[in-house]
């Protein structure tokens, strides 16, 4: 096969349904509420208890609350897409499963590679801000880990623009909960749902507290000015276009906004990397996907609505927003329940986010683009992908231990949209190359959803400071180097077509 015709060659629809019978599979034990609630899990987390604090003071002021719409609205045309997919292709592999079947090889390396990205680099900012959390709620019985074991030896300075040293030698609460996690997930899927549920409740219970209790501390006067950095806050590759920029040159506003708090909405997708665990995939897994969508974006606006009227946006704390808020409010009591609702909500989102990753590799490894007897090993007793579990866990610990990784925090926003991108251009090739295929479920107003979802996605990469372009550039170089050197001539499609062209 040549070059050209293998980075391009697609898997076709029949040979995805036909390897879902083959024996190394995962378990189907997952229903619409467990995947609903996985959904719920990798999104309600330090998105909501850590970054509205910071968004709101620093970038749009009491519009954050239409952020959180913009990005929102962004997630749901990305969302159908994912559940029109989903629907057809109940196998592990999201986005990237998704791209191997319409736009070819080498573009699926591309999405797995940025997939991986996203749930590692994501997941080791998780295991951080659960560190800050976790260790709060010590400090409110008087302990206190040594300096030189509460965080890492460096971190990123951002009014400074460079790296600063610190007492700290290594994270050891962020590295401690990874292992926990790691734990957990390889020990079966059944068990990392039931765990997730237990905190999705805690978590969902506590941000009802707080926009219960929290409404009637309001002060419409807070409101105002709504937008005190305009509506917009629009740059392209570093260059504001619309709107203000602040004293480090970086666009704020409304828009700028959706664009920085986007990562509070990562986790949905990893929904659709369970479809080969969900008992009824056709129906269940894109009812997860939506369902949870919907029920993340309601529940962050009324927070952001309580929180920007009980304090005035330029008071808020840009570290813990939330239980400083009620803190301000006279309220220091219900600081320690959100604090630990924080903590369950946060271990949460890092345990889908690194349930997610190993099942991405393991669609890869079915594959040939990655060693198939490592990343391919599916545990004879918990049906899990365990070896590329444990490699998760063991690099989320070492980013999350010892490196600044809030320095990489906008990584993985910007790693995310490009998936969503390609999901939303997939749909469009797909319903052309393959119009009668089946499809239980269809993204609504075709085409213009998928090609709504791909300007919105454009104009949220945009948005983000132009150095995650240069990241993002920077990680999938190292991509294109493991694939050319070893995916390519170990593509399972390679080796098919030069069977058949041998006559073989």
């Amino acid at each position: 096969m040549s070059m050209r015709r293998q980075l391009f060659a697609t898997k076709s629809l029949s040979q995805l349904l036909e390897e879902m019978a083959g024996e190394n599979r995962l378990r189907r034990v997952l229903g619409p509420v467990q995947l609903t609630s996985l959904g719920v899990g990798a999104i309600i987390g330090a998105g909501i208890f850590v970054a509205t604090g910071a968004a709101a003071r620093n970038v749009a002021g009491p519009s954050l609350m239409l952020s959180y719409v913009v990005a929102g609205i962004t997630c749901i045309f990305a969302a159908l897409c994912y559940a029109e997919f989903a629907s057809m292709v109940p196998v592990a592999g999201s986005a990237y499963t998704y791209a191997y079947a319409t736009l070819g090889e080498f573009f699926a390396w591309i999405i797995g590679w940025d997939l991986v990205l996203e749930y590692a680099v994501g997941g080791a900012t998780v295991a951080n801000g659960w560190s800050g959390y976790f260790q709060s709620v010590l400090a409110k019985f008087d302990l206190h880990f040594p300096p030189a074991l509460s965080g890492p030896p460096i971190i990123y300075d951002t009014a400074a623009g460079h790296f600063v040293r610190t007492a700290g030698v290594v994270n050891l609460p962020a590295i401690l909960i990874v292992t926990l996690v790691t734990i957990v997930l390889v020990k079966g899927i059944q068990e990392s749902a039931s765990v997730n549920a237990t905190m999705v409740f805690l978590k969902v219970t506590a941000v009802l507290f707080v926009i219960l209790v929290g409404a009637f501390y309001i002060n419409p006067e807070n409101w105002q000015p709504f937008a005190p950095y305009g509506m917009t806050g629009v740059s392209f590759f570093g260059r504001t276009l619309l709107g203000q920029v602040n004293a480090g040159g970086q666009p704020v506003g409304m828009v700028a906004g959706a664009a920085i708090i986007f990562f509070a909405y990562i986790g949905f997708d990893s929904v659709s990397t369970h479809a080969e665990e969900a008992r009824q995939p056709t129906r269940d897994v894109p009812i997860g996907i939506v369902a949870s969508l919907v029920i993340c974006t309601v529940l962050y606006i009324a927070v952001v609505a309580v929180l920007t009227g009980m304090v005035s946006y330029d008071k808020l704390s840009v570290d813990a927003g939330v239980s400083d808020a009620f803190k301000q409010a006279g309220l220091p009591w219900a600081e320690f329940i959100i604090a630990a609702a924080g903590v369950a909500g946060i271990t949460s989102v890092l345990l889908v986010l690194m349930l997610s990753a190993p099942r991405v590799f393991l669609a890869m490894a079915r594959d040939g683009m990655v060693p198939q007897s490592f990343f391919g090993d599916v545990h004879h007793k918990f049906r899990t992908p365990w070896k590329s579990t444990i490699l998760i866990g063991a690099s989320v610990a070492t980013l999350t231990g010892f490196l600044p990784i809030d320095a990489l925090l906008h990584l993985t926003n910007i790693g995310t949209l490009f998936a969503f991108l390609m999901v939303c251009a997939a749909v469009l090739i797909m319903r052309r190359t393959n119009p009668d295929a089946q499809r239980p479920f269809r993204a609504p107003l075709y085409p213009f959803v998928p090609i709504l979802g791909i300007l919105a996605c454009l104009l949220l990469m945009f948005s983000l400071p132009v150095e995650n372009w240069y990241r993002l550039i920077i990680w999938m170089v190292i991509g294109f180097v493991i694939y050319f050197s070893y995916g390519y001539s170990h593509s399972e499609l390679r080796k098919r077509a030069d069977a058949v062209s041998r006559g073989v």
